[in-house]
């Protein structure tokens, strides 16, 4: 039998290994990123065209390279990081596996240019697909410029699987922003088709974060501060009630580079305690610097796992340094025994002090004699139950609020509704609580959930007019132009004309800046940025459910939006025109969440629930 077993060209086993360092765009710009925050760069430039997919260019001021040095970095396993395998063990460089240039240039068409302080010239490379077309003396700046052209020119079927140029965009804006944030020292700027999106000065990290995000920013971080024998950390963390229902603004860098730790991830949750909204998560910027003999970078090719020495340490100082720094900054509750203001009271304003409520027991009474004739002690009971809604008039919303009717779990829940909600029927309908409207009739009483209700009725009206062929939208007076960050901004632009169909007219406006001409109908000019925020947070955590013209995922973040800010019923009128509008709906009995709307009580669950409530004698 002949062998069949034979040794890879180089250009075919350089393209396989290529497939695991560079996914897309946005990890070619990576790896040149790091290397040039390597190489000691103070200043760098990213220009981007067609998302990456036909130019990546990063320009830096760093060292740059030798003419041997040039010529042997795209060479596999070629790096200036490491020497030895016990050199692993104390890596302090975002590179150090030299496989990210070779890779590189055997899928694209690369050219380099480089020159050192100390020379007078400088050299160019041109490669394409591994193969060296040039090296030649040229005249360039000190530094080095890399140039990354027809990204998978040589694998269409890697190229053809690409995202939209909008999403591909965001990955790279993610990309960047991991690096500016690691370092806050170096000034980077990122331009894509001639647009500036990003041009970060020189500055500390908290400004650093506030040029990415926004200045408002600013007033939300509260830092977080510790040091041990093993690690420091240092950072901020984002106040609770600005949580988000997405993972996306979460750092941790570790030695300067941006890593991914679901353990750590936890950790900074469990800080919290309790403080996040439900399906809401903390957004973080934290700093770890750890000695680099006790932790394990070479786990991945992209280099954004690392290992511990001792993983439950780092866990336990993370989740302390984070419930250290809510408590400090007053957003959580803490007591401090030897110092707690609350007790500290001068006696000068002891008279100002609430009196102690006193208690006065009736020693006469007996519950067991209750109601009866013979019993002069025994208070009068009162079986009139006229005028019984007027009960709790006087409450406010807030203590109405607290109301709750304990519902046994075997109930008889109505599976088909309008017949029972048929209005000649109705005697009378109110606000129960914050959260429920009430409909008596004869015999029974009807519970509505209030914001399942609106979620469906606002649902509904969002589809019939998206679906129509006008769609038109609420004009605003005066316009607002709103700045966004620019990975938001490319992401409102995504979404195509999805938006526009249910009632946006926004149209771009300078740098990061969107202009609001018209709003879904319903929709104050006031809420525009909320809602537009909020719209970004879902497309971010569903972005396949948000496709191009697809408006059902924008009809429902809207309908949950207008339903939460909308004011409370005042009247019965307005109760029952909540229901009949219900009743116009397709399908009333459930909101689009899945959450049933009415609830059916009468008097056989009355008595079911009053027999559990027996105790027994």
């Amino acid at each position: 039998m002949s062998d069949i077993i034979q040794l890879l060209p180089d250009s075919v086993a350089s393209q396989i290994a290529a497939g695991e360092v560079i996914q897309r765009p946005a990890s070619a710009l990576k790896e040149i990123l790091e290397n040039s925050v390597d190489s000691g760069a103070t200043r760098i430039q990213v220009i981007l065209k067609d998302a990456g997919k036909s130019l990546i260019q990063v320009v830096d001021n760093g060292c740059g390279m030798s003419d041997n040095d040039s010529r042997l970095c795209f060479e596999r396993h070629a790096t200036s990081k490491i020497r030895k395998a016990e050199d692993l063990f104390a890596i302090r460089t975002m590179g150090f596996r030299g496989e990210a240039l070779a890779s590189i240039a055997a899928i694209a068409m690369v050219e380099m240019r480089t020159k050192q302080t100390e020379n007078e010239t400088g050299i160019q490379i041109i490669i394409e697909g591994c193969e060296l077309k040039s090296q030649t003396v040229v005249s360039c700046p000190d530094g080095t410029s890399i140039s990354v052209r027809n990204l998978f020119f040589n694998i269409p079927a890697r190229r053809n699987f690409l995202k939209s140029n909008a999403a591909e965009l965001r990955h790279l804006i993610e990309e960047f922003q991991r690096v500016a944030l690691a370092y806050p020292a170096v000034a980077l700027s990122l331009h894509h088709d001639g647009n500036e999106l990003f041009r970060l000065h020189e500055c500390n990290f908290r400004q650093r974060i506030a040029a990415i995000f926004g200045s408002n920013y600013n007033e939300r971080l509260v830092p977080v501060e510790e040091e041990t024998a093993s690690l420091r950390i240092s950072g901020f963390i984002i106040k609770p009630e600005f949580s988000k229902k997405t993972r996306g603004e979460q750092y941790f860098m570790v030695n300067g580079r941006y890593i991914k730790d679901a353990y750590l991830h936890h950790a900074v949750c469990s800080g919290f305690d309790e403080l996040l909204a439900s399906g809401t998560y903390p957004s973080y910027f934290i700093n770890i610097s750890v000695d680099p003999s006790i932790i394990d970078v070479n786990i991945h090719p992209t280099k954004t796992e690392i290992k511990f020495e001792d993983e439950r340490l780092v866990y336990s100082i993370m989740k302390a340094s984070v419930k250290r720094a809510l408590g400090k900054f007053s957003i959580s509750p803490s007591l401090d025994f030897e110092q707690e203001r609350g007790f500290n009271v001068p006696l000068s304003r002891m008279k100002e002090l609430p009196v102690q409520p006193s208690i006065t027991v009736n020693k006469n009474y007996n519950p067991f004699l209750a109601g009866r004739k013979d019993d002069a002690a025994a208070p009068a009971i009162h079986r009139s139950v006229s005028g019984w809604e007027n009960l709790y008039s006087h409450l406010s919303k807030a203590d109405t609020a607290q109301i709750k009717v304990e519902v046994p779990s075997k109930l008889n829940f109505e599976q088909s509704m309008p017949d029972f909600m048929s209005p000649p029927e109705v005697s009378g309908s109110f606000v129960f609580s914050s959260k429920y409207l009430m409909i008596r009739k004869q015999g029974e009483v009807i519970f509505a959930d209030r914001q399942a209700a609106m979620e469906r009725i606002y649902y509904e009206q969002m589809l019939e007019q998206a679906m129509s062929a006008k769609h038109t939208s609420q004009q605003n007076l005066f316009p607002q132009a709103i700045e966004f960050t620019p990975a938001d901004f490319v992401a409102l632009g995504e979404m195509g004309s999805g938006i526009r169909n249910i009632g946006f007219d926004i149209r771009e406006f300078g740098k990061n800046t969107y202009v609001i001409h018209g709003l879904p109908y319903g929709t104050e000019i006031t809420q525009a940025k909320s809602l537009l925020e909020e719209i970004l947070e879902d497309y971010k955590h569903h972005a396949d459910s948000f496709k191009t013209g697809n408006v059902e995922q924008l009809a429902r973040t809207i309908a949950r939006y207008r339903a939460r800010h909308q004011p409370m019923p005042g009247n019965e009128s307005e109760v029952r025109q909540i229901i009949a509008d219900l009743l116009k709906c397709e399908n009333p009995n459930y909101s689009f969440t899945g959450r049933k709307i009415f609830l059916k009580l009468n008097e056989e669950d009355l008595t079911l629930m009053f027999e559990k409530q027996k105790t027994p004698v």
